[in-house]
């Protein structure tokens, strides 16, 4: 590592990756594990076939208690906090004025008047800025607990029967996006049946002093592979799931972005509705695809993307991906380009690949317990 690395945070697993001979990364602010030396695709297809574990400490976490902790989250985000039953979880985006993505996150309802958010940790302090200027009207108090959590993402088709060993709580109760409060090899925390790799899986929030503990305890079972950030994006982006800074950010709508399921219009006003129905009234413009290769070559972010020879923006996401087994990747397209079995081009080098228009998810295998 560069000098550099000594002004990057650390989460709480930074030691034991170190010692496992990860290849460590500058992400999100963090130096974060991107593969370890059994490597991208190893790692990949372990989460795909049996069970991998993430260190994921670096995403933000705000804990929003009072009386208006509801209506304040509500304002601030495009889903409908409102509909979340104690117990429950829900994706959602912030946004801007202009109805832009000042980020995505998740919504955890503990009580009527306690909620947590969970926040891409590269805009934990923007988006903690952003919604503190709205918080005035509201009578709830919001805290940035993040450097006190520890994350872990255990995910995979085995992840429930290797976890259960480890809880008292019959995790065939807890549906896709519910959680509950419970102990994991004796140590407290928020489990909740959630992730971004299209498997089943489990994301556990948890003290950071217990971290080095229960990393222990899940190495122990001999059956869950260490994976790194790396795989952690094919994976994401086999299943169509959005980054942001590549396939969202604060100059893309939900609408565009093919996420207007988080916009919940009828649930009053909110931070960005203005904009958004604006927007619907006018036409959205572009929408985002995903796209496959039959030709063997990679696209990369940034690449050019041209729509009947016109330039159209970028690749936004692109990969060679190990499960479908071609390269494929995400752009931005006039709207009414954008129905499947449609061709783009990328440029690739000075030469032009073709691209075919494909639903999301790429991978249709996912043992997601939806």
């Amino acid at each position: 590592m560069s000098d550099s690395s000594a002004t990057l945070k650390r989460t709480p697993f930074h030691a034991i990756h170190v010692a496992a001979g990860a290849k460590m990364v500058s992400f999100a602010g963090f130096e974060m594990p991107i593969q370890y030396p059994t490597g991208i695709t190893a790692e990949h297809n372990a989460v795909r076939k049996a069970c991998g574990v993430f260190d994921v400490s670096h995403m933000g976490e705000f804990i929003i208690k009072g009386k208006q902790a509801i209506d304040f989250v509500t304002y601030v985000t495009s889903n409908d906090v409102a509909a979340l039953q104690d117990g429950q979880v829900h994706y959602s985006g912030i946004l801007t004025e202009q109805g832009t993505f000042v980020d995505d996150c998740l919504v955890y309802r503990y009580a009527a008047d306690h909620l947590m958010m969970v926040v891409n940790g590269s805009n934990k302090d923007k988006d903690l800025a952003h919604i503190q200027r709205y918080k005035g009207k509201f009578d709830c108090t919001l805290e940035d607990v993040s450097d006190d959590i520890g994350l872990l993402a255990v995910q995979g088709p085995q992840a429930q029967e290797i976890l259960q060993a480890l809880t008292p709580k019959a995790l065939d109760e807890i549906k896709y996006y519910w959680f509950t409060e419970t102990t994991v090899a004796g140590i407290p925390m928020t489990l909740s049946r959630t992730g971004y790799t299209g498997e089943d899986g489990f994301e556990l929030y948890h003290d950071a002093k217990d971290s080095a503990k229960l990393w222990a305890a899940l190495m122990a079972t001999g059956r869950i592979a260490p994976a790194g950030l790396g795989c952690r994006d094919s994976l994401r982006l086999e299943m169509g799931m959005a980054l942001y800074g590549n396939d969202i950010d604060d100059t893309i709508t939900p609408l565009e972005a093919g996420l207007g399921w988080l916009v919940k219009m009828k649930k009053g006003d909110f931070v960005g509705r203005a904009a958004l129905e604006a927007q619907k009234a006018a036409g959205v413009a572009r929408k985002l695809v995903g796209f496959t290769f039959e030709e063997k070559a990679i696209p990369r972010h940034g690449y050019p993307v041209f729509v009947n020879g016109q330039p159209s923006g970028v690749v936004m996401s692109g990969i060679m991906s190990p499960s479908v087994g071609c390269g494929l990747g995400t752009a931005y397209v006039p709207t009414a380009h954008a129905k499947d079995g449609n061709t783009i081009e990328v440029e690739i080098r000075g030469k032009r690949v073709v691209g075919t228009i494909t639903a999301f998810p790429f991978w249709k295998h996912g043992t997601v317990k939806r």
